[in-house]
């Protein structure tokens, strides 16, 4: 009985001690949960600014693209150009010279006329040899410069008639039927430079 009574006037002695909780505790919860947010605030920050200076890199990658591209094209335009322009002026070169040079032979052929015209007035006279023989020494001479340049003189008679080289003056009428569209005379020589006609040959076509 007296063990009862003695608990009875002391309860509080029977009962384990409650521990009471800091009252810093949740404020210290607050400072993380504060902390971890302005942390993930200031990760987001830098995100959206490593985005937008991605994006401007970007960007300026792309202008740069097109401002090489448009480079490249003018380069090209450029070099087509200059190419264009080499070869013109290399091909105008070449036909002023070419056309000095048959210029200049040209005036030679009027010469060639000349003997020629001599030496069958030679033929036909009754001129001394050595004239005729000095005649032909020079017309040799003459086309034998000319050819070593590239003039040839057109062989036309008997050959049929060809307007790439022949230049019909006069048609005569013949009864051989093989001798129809032929060269049956020349009355002017016809010669060319390099395989082009720098003179038509003038002749009679047989018909």
């Amino acid at each position: 009985m007296e063990k009862e009574e003695i608990k009875k006037e002391n309860p509080q002695q029977a009962e384990a001690p409650v521990e009471e909780k800091s009252e810093e505790t949740p404020h210290k919860e607050e400072r993380e949960k504060d902390r971890k947010k302005r942390k993930i605030a200031e990760q987001a920050e830098q995100i959206k600014q490593l985005t937008e200076q991605l994006k401007q890199t970007e960007e300026n990658l792309e202008k740069a693209r097109e401002t090489a591209g448009e480079m490249k094209d003018q380069y090209l335009r450029l070099q087509a150009e200059w190419d264009n322009y080499r070869r013109r002026t290399a091909k105008e070169r070449l036909e002023l010279i070419d056309n000095a040079g048959r210029d200049i032979l040209t005036g030679f052929l009027p010469i060639l006329d000349d003997c020629q015209r001599a030496l069958q007035v030679l033929r036909e006279s009754d001129a001394a040899e050595a004239a005729i023989q000095g005649t032909e020494l020079i017309y040799n001479k003459l086309m034998g410069y000319l050819g070593q340049r590239g003039v040839a003189r057109i062989e036309a008679r008997g050959a049929a008639f060809d307007t790439d080289y022949h230049e019909a003056v006069a048609q005569l009428p013949v009864e051989d039927p093989e001798k129809k569209n032929t060269v049956i005379d020349v009355t002017q020589e016809g010669y060319t430079l390099n395989g082009n006609v720098i003179r038509y040959a003038k002749v009679v076509v047989g018909i």
